[in-house]
């Protein structure tokens, strides 16, 4: 056996103890901020929100979508938001105006990580208000009470994940920016109104008009939102195209962000020789 090979199970164990460092470390953190966690959490009720809009609107009855069917999506859809939203262009630009990413730079990990274990561990702190607030939604509509497979479940835990990274990849490569500007969080806010219209959080994808639902699957809006959504409720998706889809996504950002990374490294380095 090469020497190489045999320092594999030494690596893999490493890698668990700092995964399971940098978890519980950022766990730990979050949990001293469960106040600002909670205002986190209800500040995503756009969805309850446009539920209500929707339930007497003709457009939903005339595409076939009843109240109850619109109840579940927009649910769904609250809890998929809650597992996919993503800051880390907001925490990157901090850290580079306030100086605490050449310290980052210069320990033998990539500051990337610390930043998806904050959203993991954030995530999990998110867990006993999306309960408590699924459960009054239940309370208040029973009616649309529905209790998911086990299979479903699983593909609507596969779908967040990789709602969640796509989501990820896509914003840090434009927080990546910020080695060549001081803002990049402007150029975010570029992209607002797109997700906002093509993700499914102000309405499911079917109730757009068939030209602008076949343009938004080429983009990777309607699968952080929109295609968990459907999923969860039960709804009629394309599993095998939309899983696909999200695969081809971050088979593109992750080289994209790998190239800015290195790139915007080197200009970082230059700047401050």
């Amino acid at each position: 056996m090469s020497r190489s090979a045999a320092g594999l199970p030494a690596r893999a164990a490493r890698g668990l103890r700092l995964a399971r460092v940098l978890l519980s470390s950022q766990y730990a953190l979050m949990l001293e901020y469960r106040a600002e966690t909670a205002l986190w959490a209800l500040s995503n009720l756009l969805p309850f929100i446009m539920l209500g809009l929707w339930s007497g609107a003709e457009a939903a009855a005339a595409a076939g979508v009843d109240r109850l069917q619109l109840a579940r999506y927009f649910l769904a859809a609250f809890v998929v938001r809650q597992f996919t939203v993503v800051w880390v262009i907001y925490s990157f630009e901090e850290d580079s105006l306030q100086g605490r990413l050449a310290p980052y730079l210069l320990q033998p990990l990539l500051p990337v990580w610390r930043y998806v274990s904050a959203h993991l561990a954030e995530q999990v702190t998110r867990l006993p208000f999306v309960a408590v607030i699924v459960a009054l939604f239940f309370l208040l509509d029973p009616a649309a009470l529905w209790i998911p497979s086990p299979l479903v479940l699983l593909q609507t835990l596969l779908a967040i994940w990789l709602a969640f990274a796509v989501n990820f990849l896509l914003q840090h490569a434009i927080a990546l920016l910020c080695f060549w500007s001081e803002r990049a969080s402007a150029l975010e806010r570029l992209l607002s109104i797109p997700f906002l219209f093509l993700s499914g959080l102000v309405a499911p994808l079917q109730l757009f008009p068939e030209p602008v639902r076949s343009a938004a699957l080429w983009t990777p809006f309607p699968y952080m939102v929109d295609v968990p959504a459907r999923i969860l409720a039960g709804a009629a998706v394309n599993q095998p195209a939309s899983f696909a889809a999200m695969v081809a996504w971050i088979a593109l950002l992750l080289p994209l962000n790998a190239w800015l990374w290195r790139a915007g490294v080197r200009r970082y380095a230059a700047m401050g020789a």
